[in-house]
């Protein structure tokens, strides 16, 4: 039954995944594709710990949290190149 579960979770996943990815390219302004491009780290982090669940391992949680980490940074200094035009001041 838990393989069911994981197979429609690894399916909606990868839907959402894709529906994210044609907003990242026909968005129709700079903050959708952000917001796309958030979404992508996000639907990754949680294809990586479905499969971490599938394999019975727990380094796929710690590289998910990794990914979450640099995910975050990564957003935050987007958002601020684009509504100041640099990132450090």
């Amino acid at each position: 039954m838990i393989l069911m579960a994981l197979n429609f979770a690894f399916g909606a996943v990868a839907l959402s995944q894709l529906l994210a990815m044609l907003r990242l390219v026909k968005g129709p302004n700079t903050g959708d594709r952000i917001l796309a491009l958030d979404t992508m780290v996000i639907n990754a982090i949680a294809m990586i710990i479905l499969l971490g669940i599938r394999l019975g391992t727990q380094v796929y949680f710690e590289s998910a949290m990794i990914i979450a980490m640099l995910g975050f940074v990564s957003t935050v200094a987007i958002a601020r190149f684009v509504l100041r035009g640099d990132i450090i001041e």
